[in-house]
């Protein structure tokens, strides 16, 4: 069997190191495209080199753009390769514009698909996000559904005969990683906040994003903003400083050190979507600058809290670390081996 895998962006590649080895594991056959979505080597080719990835075998280094100029690049490019490599699955991951090119160019060419992260819903239509999974999981054959919620979510769209409940591959590296960076005494626990804010909700207007500047720089400890290149253009275009209060740039971080960083943390301060699952799973609360997330599990117990609009941020950032259970939602580890047996048919 011949699975072509498209990925672009640095959750994508989080999700492909589990997914790569489950795939080696089976004896399949698979080719790795990557868009070039994340150029940047902090958002991309370190996330290969630590987490173990195979090089792609492709990469159509479309690099950025507006969203409908990036997404046709990318499915232009992406035709081509599937014409010639003839897969029996293109499996894309999550919700971004590589996601929706994937599963697109995959759709008009009757490819089969498969969608890795299938289910998730904000409900929040104006999000690129919710629009890219939303359709993706229209188009994809196969839904590979991380939660129970999820399925619910799937189901509710009609979509529950294509469904299937394989858990979370973000915990199987999780895990693997945070087990790695503590038996390397790499942890150093410290009074700050890992920080990264990036969506276009937050960082579009430019009253929005000084907003959100002020607030952390007026939080009374040290904020680590791990700064996304989208966020370093659009505070440059809106002529914002980062570099205040008690806010401390810095770039982004490979996979290991993002991990050590979150868990010699006191919490964490973000609008990512993935960021919100690490700190809960490393038992780190989490302060999300959005409405509505995907990760409705995370908010049992207090362990996430919604604080876009907070009136009064440092109480929400410096609230107790809960000490509620948080279950298991996401699966026990074993995400990736479970989806390369549904991909078999077994």
């Amino acid at each position: 069997m011949k699975v072509v895998s498209v990925v672009g962006a640095r959750p994508q590649f989080v999700k492909l190191a589990p997914m790569a080895a489950a795939m080696d594991q089976a004896g399949l056959q698979h080719i790795i495209v990557h868009t070039g979505q994340h150029y940047d080597p902090n958002m991309s080719g370190v996330f290969f080199a630590d987490l173990k990835i195979p090089a792609p075998d492709i990469n159509l280094e479309v690099g950025s753009g507006a969203h409908g100029a990036q997404t046709g690049q990318m499915m232009a490019g992406l035709e081509k390769v599937f014409t010639d490599q003839a897969p029996d699955w293109v499996l894309v991951y999550g919700d971004t514009n590589t996601t929706l090119a994937g599963a697109l160019a995959a759709v008009k060419d009757h490819w089969p698909i498969a969608h890795l992260e299938a289910g998730l819903r904000s409900f929040n239509r104006r999000m690129p996000e919710e629009i890219n999974r939303v359709l993706t999981d229209h188009a994809a054959d196969l839904l590979l559904a991380p939660t129970e919620v999820a399925m619910g979510h799937l189901a509710k769209e009609g979509l529950a005969a294509r469904a299937h409940l394989v858990g979370d591959v973000m915990t199987d590296v999780l895990y693997k990683v945070r087990d790695a960076v503590t038996a390397q005494n790499l942890v150093a626990a410290g009074d700050y906040l890992v920080s990264t804010i990036h969506r276009a909700e937050n960082t579009d207007s430019k009253a929005g994003l000084a907003r959100i500047i002020d607030q952390l720089a007026a939080l009374p400890i040290e904020v680590r903003l791990l700064v996304h290149p989208r966020l370093a253009a659009k505070a440059k275009q809106h002529g914002l400083s980062l570099n205040k209060g008690a806010i401390k740039p810095a770039q982004p971080l490979a996979y290991p050190q993002m991990v050590a960083a979150v868990l010699g943390s006191r919490g964490v301060v973000t609008d990512s979507g993935g960021l919100q699952k690490e700190a809960f799973l490393l038992d780190r609360p989490c302060t999300t600058l959005r409405p509505e997330t995907e990760w409705t599990e995370t908010l049992a117990g207090g362990w996430n809290v919604l604080a876009l609009d907070a009136a009064d941020l440092a109480q929400v950032v410096m609230r107790p670390t809960p000490t509620t259970s948080r279950g298991t939602p996401y699966g026990d580890g074993r995400a990736a081996q479970k989806a390369v047996i549904t991909l078999l048919g077994e």
